[in-house]
């Protein structure tokens, strides 16, 4: 059974405060909190997801922030970069707006483009790339407009323990294209709009340890359940050990473990943020599934208060 999907869904990592969290991602990258809820199996934290207006897939990043997590190290068997991309000739922008915020800013080249790097305050390594594709975001907030707005997902770089076998995931299961290989890079790419870069670093890192700033799993995109489920058919088919499905309010979702290390994802387009939320008030409100609405009072004293303004 051949299938591709159209790309990233979502990135999910480990963070420390929630505040800090909070405010690099919507005060200095400009990305909307779509929602506030709380990690499904562990309801004392809380799960924060940022993305374009609507959080639609391959814009949507997510944090399980805990205040004191240990420190994680990035490494094999972990997304070692996070990639966002931005509309052309608006690098200058943001290096000169994460400079105003005493990020730290190198440099780097990547098949042909140009990428700056930097990481968030608990350590996750992200970068910014400008290109074409991919529709702008309409958000706009913190003296970010709509032409230098984050759009979304630009890709990410894998660190894998087993480098060919991830690559043969990339295209023969997930059914992305190979665009080639440069130095110690090799690149795949979907079809989709955003998300749709996936870069794999040829040469050895330290082996990972998950914790605060580090990547705790990667989403693929499913168009709809019953899509998921010819997923589901299709990774064991190929030699996987995919879950059950699993669901998360706003997407249902499959989880394996590739060869590389790392853990993957396939989740489902819809039913998406808007469906206990209006547009106009996403993230505003602390969303709980509804099996731990009995126990929101107990929730709601355990979670650290942030403030979303």
């Amino acid at each position: 059974m051949a299938k591709a999907t159209a790309g990233m869904h979502h990135i999910t990592a480990i963070a420390g405060d929630p505040q800090v969290n909070l405010d690099f991602y919507s005060r200095v990258l400009g990305l909307r909190l779509v929602k506030t809820t709380v990690n499904f199996d562990d309801p004392g934290t809380y799960h924060l997801y940022f993305g374009n207006e609507t959080g639609e897939p391959g814009t949507i990043m997510t944090f399980f922030p805990w205040a004191g997590a240990p420190k994680g190290r990035v490494g094999t068997g972990q997304v070692g970069i996070t990639t966002f991309v931005v509309p052309e000739n608006t690098l200058s922008f943001w290096e000169e707006r994460l400079q105003q915020f005493d990020v730290k800013v190198t440099k780097a080249q990547r098949f042909e483009e140009e990428f700056l790097q930097f990481e968030d305050p608990h350590g996750l390594r992200l970068e910014i790339v400008a290109r074409e594709e991919g529709p702008n975001s309409q958000w706009e907030r913190e003296g970010i407009k709509k032409e230098q707005a984050i759009k979304g997902f630009g890709g990410a770089v894998l660190y894998t323990g087993a480098p060919n076998k991830t690559a043969s995931l990339l295209e023969d299961v997930l059914g992305l294209t190979s665009a080639g290989q440069e130095d110690e890079y090799l690149r795949f790419r979907s079809d989709g709009g955003l998300g749709n870069v996936v870069d794999i670093k040829l040469t050895a890192e330290p082996r990972g340890e998950m914790g605060a700033g580090t990547v705790h799993h990667i989403a693929f995109r499913a168009k709809d359940i019953n899509d998921q489920k010819d997923w589901q058919k299709h990774l064991a088919d190929s030699g996987y050990h995919p879950t059950d499905i699993k669901d998360r309010d706003y997407f249902t979702s499959v989880y394996f473990r590739e060869y590389g290390g790392l853990l993957f994802e396939i989740a489902t387009d819809p039913p998406g943020f808007t469906r206990d939320e209006s547009l106009e008030a996403l993230g505003q409100n602390l969303k709980l599934p509804e099996w731990l609405e009995v126990h929101r009072t107990r929730i709601e004293s355990i979670l650290q208060p942030i403030d979303k303004n």
